[in-house]
């Protein structure tokens, strides 16, 4: 484990992509010590001061220095607002794994044979997205929702984002 301080950031100038995000940087010198030579992102483990966390995505900003997303919840638990010093101990999370819920699983395979081969061809992140929008529904009929928008997603070759914009224009549509 790599232990370190860094201030929380709001970020203004790195694109619309990260617009309004929080986060704390992670210097290259740090950032080799986890993972030595590694120039994309990977997923880290350990802790925030004293909040304990797994899988969180540590993405390169160029140079070789990284940022660490802080979200509006960590820094609620936390009590740590923009421009605080946190303590970092961070290593690399070698056993993240995401799994696909079983009925996605059986959706998919119903459907057509390539879409699981599909989904599983996706970055892991970003099979995390679809997994995650799965697994937070609070009811049954909202998961089904959810579930029946990922299989047509992958039918149309739809990457997260644009599988949410075309619920959103359809539902502007009604």
């Amino acid at each position: 484990m790599v232990t370190f301080q860094a201030k929380i950031l709001r970020a203004e100038n790195q694109g619309a992509a990260m617009a309004g995000w929080a986060y704390v940087e992670v210097p290259r010198i740090i950032a080799c010590q986890i993972k030595p030579d590694y120039k994309q992102v990977y997923r880290v483990r350990g802790q925030i001061d004293s909040y304990t966390f797994a899988g969180m995505a540590l993405m390169p900003m160029g140079e070789g220095d990284y940022y660490l997303a802080i979200n509006a919840a960590m820094r609620r638990t936390l009590k740590k607002d923009i421009g605080d010093l946190l303590t970092l101990c961070l290593e690399e999370d070698k056993e993240f794994r995401i799994d696909v819920p079983e009925d996605l699983e059986i959706c998919m395979r119903d459907e057509d044979d390539d879409l699981m081969e599909r989904f599983m061809a996706l970055a892991k992140s970003h099979r995390n997205y679809f997994i995650k929008y799965i697994t937070d529904a609070k009811t049954e009929p909202t998961r089904a929702k959810r579930i029946a928008m990922t299989v047509e997603a992958m039918i149309l070759k739809l990457d997260f984002g644009a599988m949410i914009r075309l619920d959103k224009a359809r539902r502007q549509n009604n």
